[in-house]
């Protein structure tokens, strides 16, 4: 019986988070947002901010996976990668996570339309702001040109979900 208990079990029980655990999440943001590098031609805005939808994601899945003010930081990279004018994600991304950190104080529970109807919110005021952003630079660019854009992210939201939803038990060990 003793030797039984020196032996080295292979459970989920006794592990701890993965040495990772603290970077995983900002990684998974980053990368989505390098998914914007993929050479795919068009005409029209189609193509979803999948950084955000991944930032949106940690956050309502977990709120202590990283403090606030990292996103600022990855905004930057977003904007370095994206191409978009620097500021428009170091302005946007950490707006977003106090407007949920108040959302979190405001609400006793949610559960997945609530969370889903956060985002698809955020991801409409993400979409005005970039339109806005892109006025003021001279763009001639219609709203409406936006819209597949920001129906294809309110459709790939779970799916970013969910993705967030597997790193984090693999970095949790479980």
């Amino acid at each position: 019986m003793v030797r039984s208990a020196l032996h080295q079990r292979s459970g989920a029980i006794g592990r701890g988070p993965r040495r990772s655990a603290l970077v995983a999440p900002a990684l998974s943001v980053v990368f989505g947002s390098l998914l914007s590098t993929l050479p795919i031609v068009s005409t029209a805005v189609w193509v979803p901010d999948v950084g955000f939808l991944m930032l949106i994601a940690w956050r309502l899945l977990r709120a202590d996976a990283w403090p606030a003010w990292w996103a600022a930081p990855l905004g930057f990279a977003n904007d370095i990668i994206t191409g978009a004018p620097i500021g428009q994600s170091v302005a946007l991304w950490p707006a977003v996570m106090l407007l949920l950190d108040l959302a979190d104080r405001r609400t006793m529970w949610r559960d997945y339309w609530i969370e889903w109807l956060l985002a698809v919110l955020l991801i409409i005021a993400n979409a005005a702001f970039t339109w806005r952003v892109a006025a003021w630079d001279g763009a001639q660019l219609p709203f409406s040109a936006m819209l597949p854009s920001v129906l294809l992210s309110m459709i790939a939201f779970p799916l970013a979900a969910g993705f967030a939803g597997l790193i984090d038990r693999w970095r949790l060990g479980s």
